[in-house]
């Protein structure tokens, strides 16, 4: 259920709403909204009456929510979630472009593609430090240094760090060094990291697991708001299908079904989800196009040479002009792209 103050209430009646709801052995969930103060309710095995809430002072209306995954619901917020990530605002009337290599190699591996995601536009650094594998033999990443080296990349060139965490143990660590916590898509019903995700201050980027519906990511979701964090990025990164000309068969359709049955912000990862390199561009553009609110792109100084995905790494060079695409794109639908302060947008090459 969700109950919807008056546009005038007092906190105190707020306070009087929260204390009856878990007078009723519930829990309540303050959601913050530029519109209204709402509050949603979990923990009922059943219907709940309105008239436990409608009664009470500073009370507009108390609503039952159809769908399961409550908390991120249209139903219970129908304006967009922004998520401000040090000044970056994701979920808002720009796009922003989260981009770097799929793993931390190196010192000089990571500040120069840092410098060079920069340059062209991007205002989140992406990069690995733990790397969930599917064979224990590969490059599994270069765990507390890597961080370091994050680190220092958004101390020289001023983007927020976005890097994945895997599980329980690392979570402290990697939170203390990352700007947003990505959980990785075999890790999207890692239930235990999920709540405990939910009782961090740090944004998250939920990535669709291999197989999950768009019901399972938004049930996972809602695992990290009940837990009391609301920055959740919900994030497409192609699932798996008979399909096998592509590493993943990307959902382009999830981008907007997302948009309407969630107020959190839409993401989606080309290069997983195509998983060659030649076709990320394209997979990209038609994200902007579909109303993603930002892309996650793997950027790498020598593809060829990378510890883990290089097949779908742009170089530098490319990344650069695939950022001159996407701001055609973004611009025509409204929503332009974010760059950070000292950064030229890219500019589409004349004819």
């Amino acid at each position: 259920m969700l109950i919807v103050m008056k546009p005038r209430c007092t906190p105190d009646e707020v306070e009087q709403v929260t204390e009856r709801v878990r007078s009723l052995g519930l829990t309540p969930h303050p959601i913050p909204g530029a519109q209204r103060v709402a509050i949603g309710i979990t923990g009922n095995k059943g219907p709940l009456e309105p008239e436990l809430f409608t009664t009470l002072p500073g009370v507009a209306d108390a609503l039952r929510v159809s769908q399961p995954f409550k908390l991120v619901s249209r139903e219970v917020k129908e304006e967009d979630t922004v998520i401000d990530v040090g000044g970056v605002k994701v979920g808002g009337d720009h796009v922003v472009v989260m981009a770097g290599p799929c793993s931390v190699e190196s010192r000089e591996q990571i500040l120069e593609a840092a410098h060079a995601v920069r340059a062209a536009g991007a205002t989140l650094l992406r990069g690995g430090a733990y790397k969930p594998r599917t064979s224990p033999y590969e490059f599994q990443g270069l765990r507390e240094e890597g961080l370091k080296l994050l680190a220092l990349a958004r101390e020289q060139t001023g983007l927020k760090v976005v890097t994945e965490v895997k599980d329980t143990e690392t979570l402290p660590l990697v939170a203390e060094y990352a700007d947003v916590l990505q959980v990785g898509a075999r890790n999207m019903q890692n239930f235990s990291l999920l709540e405990k995700l939910g009782r961090t201050d740090k944004p998250v980027l939920l990535k669709r697991g291999l197989s999950a519906t768009l019901k399972e990511l938004l049930m996972a979701a809602e695992y990290i708001v009940a837990s009391g964090n609301h920055r959740v990025m919900l994030c497409e990164r192609g699932i798996r299908t008979f399909e096998t000309m592509t590493r993943n068969t990307v959902d382009i359709n999830a981008v907007p079904v997302l948009k309407t049955l969630s107020h959190l912000p839409v993401v989606l990862d080309p290069s997983h989800g195509v998983g060659i390199r030649k076709h990320v561009p394209a997979i990209a553009r038609a994200g902007v196009a579909a109303g993603a609110d930002a892309l996650v792109i793997e950027v790498h100084p020598c593809p060829e040479k990378a510890l883990s995905d290089g097949q779908q790494s742009l170089t530098c060079g490319e990344f650069e002009g695939l950022m001159r695409q996407v701001e055609q794109i973004a611009r025509a639908v409204g929503k332009p792209l974010s760059t950070l302060a000292g950064t030229a947008r890219p500019q589409a090459k004349r004819r």
